[in-house]
């Protein structure tokens, strides 16, 4: 009788912990839902308000809200409330980290519906929001590494406002001006130093560590990587647009030359 009367609370604490992962698990995917939900509300809202703009306007206005609250979020998480991602990547997800990465998930589960619907943007993409989508899951359901794929979102959406910028720039005509070749210059330095050489330094301490699983330093490396490919482009159009400025400032140079050498500016 000791030994059956010792069973039942074995059994009990195993069903109430099951029940609780249960409740976790439901509760996170409604907070995924919701901030899907919102995501597409505000998507709805400024097609509806914009109805003179394109959709891509409302669907950039929207990524550009989440790259903004997604960078001072996920910032304030790294920097601030902790754990440094550095020093302790595999830790137990915290709560407002499940807060950040349902909302990112909800806006990156919205995003790649619309890009595959409108076919607006190629396989890299594709792959950087799937690899994404599949990280923040997966962190979730294990309910550890959230330290590691916060930090990855910080790196990947720091520089989307800029990004987003530049095409509302062009949009407004605007994009070759002082102000869409400052905002160019930022988002090639952040890019640089923190996707490129932030994220290097991740991807190593990741790697070393033997806490997280191999699937997330195997999505780590994927995440990398695609940010290589995009540098690679983001080279060429700087080497592109370097190469223009310098061009023109020629061409505007020879130009005074030959008005001053024809005496045209004398008297000034």
């Amino acid at each position: 009788m000791k030994e059956l009367g010792g069973s039942v609370p074995r059994a009990t604490d195993f069903f109430l912990h099951v029940d609780a992962d249960f409740r976790m698990v439901a509760t996170m995917v409604l907070w995924v839902a919701f901030s899907l939900i919102g995501w597409f509300s505000l998507y709805t809202w400024s097609c509806h308000w914009f109805k003179d703009r394109t959709y891509e306007w409302s669907c950039r206005l929207v990524t550009l809200t989440h790259g903004v609250l997604a960078t001072c979020l996920s910032g304030y998480i790294g920097f601030i409330d902790g754990p440094w991602p550095m020093s302790y990547p595999g830790s137990p997800n915290t709560t407002l980290q499940i807060h950040a990465l349902c909302m990112s998930l909800g806006y990156f589960l919205f995003d790649l519906g619309w890009c595959v619907y409108f076919q607006a943007e190629g396989a890299l993409m594709l792959a950087h929001h799937t690899v994404s989508i599949l990280g923040i899951t997966i962190s979730l359901a294990l309910g550890e590494s959230a330290a590691e794929v916060n930090g990855v979102v910080f790196g990947s959406e720091i520089t989307n406002p800029l990004l987003q910028a530049r095409w509302f720039l062009r949009e407004k005509g605007l994009y070759h001006t002082f102000v869409g070749d400052v905002v160019d210059f930022l988002f090639v330095v952040l890019f640089t130093g923190v996707r490129i050489g932030v994220g290097a330094w991740l991807m190593y301490c990741v790697l070393m560590s033997p806490k997280p699983r191999w699937f997330i330093k195997v999505g780590g490396v994927i995440m990398y990587v695609v940010s290589w490919v995009f540098m690679v482009s983001i080279c060429r159009f700087a080497r592109r647009k370097s190469m223009k400025k310098y061009h023109a400032w020629r061409s505007q140079w020879n130009k005074e030359m030959n008005l001053n050498a024809n005496g045209h500016l004398k008297g000034h």
